[in-house]
């Protein structure tokens, strides 16, 4: 007898039948708004990821070395490679590209409600438009795509921030901040308690003092006290921006699921906009069940062209 290994799932019809609904669902949805499907590959070179996140992110891969000596892993996201399909073919491409997909990826980590090691997901991204209207497109389509399931405003809400203002709200202390790390501590604040927040805050070079004065900003109801304390054009541009794309997501009809929270950072280094996250209102999942963003660097990063972009990955 042999049994499934940690993390991966089986599918009987009947379980086949809802999820293929739930495909399709979501594949129509990002249609109607014009995102055209394309494929990508189950194997991409480890050094996508460790180029940009570090060594430390094999542990987190199903990663091995084929029978050519390349160090090759299962992809664990799209964003990587869509990134690397628009540099191999920016020239040719017209923009602004839309593109969405649907397929397996592969994470070792811990199993738990809702995470597996095995996950299915619909990438969708928008590449060559830095206009709010992309943002609120990307957020509007996920709202259809939930609503067209069944779901309302009641079951699901977009919690929806802006890296930039995190950044320069850091900028304006008086302290020599690790930027990166302070905006991943306040990605983990809701999982963890508040002084081992605030010893993540001083970690990366707040005072103490400050990391809670810090926190005490993004609680702030009113988006200009945070121009008023940083009295920066970098949070000023951040905070007109962010209320922009909300104005532009009540133009799609979507602005009744989402709520500004300025403790949603999103982990990863490569997002430098709006980001958001998706959370079920009724706390059956106690933790966001998708999210996205932009992430305006990513493609020259990877050697292409700048081109502004942004996504999500319900």
């Amino acid at each position: 007898m042999y049994d499934r290994l940690k993390g991966f799932r089986d599918f009987y019809p009947d379980e086949m039948t809802a999820r293929r609904e739930v495909i399709d669902t979501v594949e129509a949805a990002a249609a109607r708004y014009g995102f055209r499907e394309i494929g990508t590959p189950t194997l991409e070179a480890t050094e996508l990821y460790t180029d940009k996140s570090g060594d430390e992110i094999v542990d987190q891969l199903y990663n091995f070395t084929d029978q050519g000596g390349r160090e090759v892993t299962l992809t664990p996201e799209l964003t990587p490679t869509v990134a690397r399909m628009v540099v191999a073919k920016s020239q040719a491409l017209s923009k602004p590209i839309k593109w969405r997909s649907t397929r397996p990826f592969w994470r070792y980590e811990q199993v738990q409600q809702g995470r597996f090691r095995e996950f299915y997901q619909t990438n969708v991204d928008i590449f060559g438009s830095s206009e709010p209207e992309a943002d609120a497109e990307v957020l509007a389509f996920a709202a259809d795509a939930l609503t067209d399931l069944g779901l309302t405003d009641e079951d699901f809400e977009f919690r929806v921030s802006h890296r930039d203002i995190l950044g320069g709200l850091l900028e304006a202390f008086d302290a020599e901040v690790d930027t990166e790390a302070a905006i991943r501590a306040v990605d983990k604040s809701d999982k963890i308690d508040d002084e081992e927040y605030y010893a993540l805050l001083t970690d990366a070079g707040l005072q103490y003092h400050q990391a809670e004065r810090f926190d005490d900003l993004l609680q702030t109801d009113d988006l200009d006290d945070l121009v008023d304390f940083a009295e920066t054009d970098r949070v000023e541009a951040a905070v007109s921006n962010l209320e922009a794309v909300l104005e532009a997501v009540e133009d799609f009809g979507a602005r009744e699921f989402c709520e500004v929270s300025l403790e949603t950072a999103r982990g990863l280094d490569y997002y430098t906009g709006v980001v958001f996250e998706c959370f079920d209102s009724t706390g059956e999942v106690s933790r966001s069940v998708f999210g996205g963003g932009r992430y305006d660097d990513l493609i020259e990063s990877f050697g292409g062209q700048p081109t502004p972009a942004v996504g999500v990955a319900p």
